[in-house]
């Protein structure tokens, strides 16, 4: 199963032991299923966890592990155009999941009104507690 993460989800899990993040985290961590990314993803994770909002939350050696784990899975380059999100900088993310026909798009970002697509091409859009409820 290819599972694409917002980049919200994966610092969530850095941020929230015993969170639904931390837990689809883990589960991507044993292989329960295959995480999808891109450099964009890479890009913007490296970026955000240097915010200072994050400077005494984020550990950076954790931060480091996950992004090298991150380049180790599947990565996907050359994202199509013509995705739409509230907040273009999210459109990329719905791409990614089309194009890579990932199984699950799991998102907390309420206000890219990603999740009110419900889906993108034959990816389901998920919280991360319904995906864990669905899923794990």
């Amino acid at each position: 199963m290819r599972v694409v993460l917002d980049s919200n989800i994966l610092l969530s899990a850095l941020i929230s032991p015993h969170s639904p993040p931390h837990r689809i985290y883990q589960a991507w961590r044993k292989g329960v299923f295959e995480l999808v990314t891109c450099s964009e993803q890479i890009d913007e994770i490296r970026r955000a966890s240097r915010y200072p909002k994050f400077k005494n939350i984020l550990q950076p050696h954790r931060v480091g592990f996950m992004l090298n784990n991150m380049q180790k899975s599947m990565v996907i380059d050359a994202l199509p155009d013509g995705y739409e999100a509230a907040d273009p900088n999210d459109a990329w993310l719905l791409a990614l999941a089309d194009k890579s026909q990932a199984h699950y798009l799991v998102t907390g970002d309420k206000r890219a009104g990603i999740l009110s697509l419900g889906k993108v091409g034959k990816t389901q859009i998920a919280t991360a507690c319904t995906f864990c409820d669905k899923v794990l």
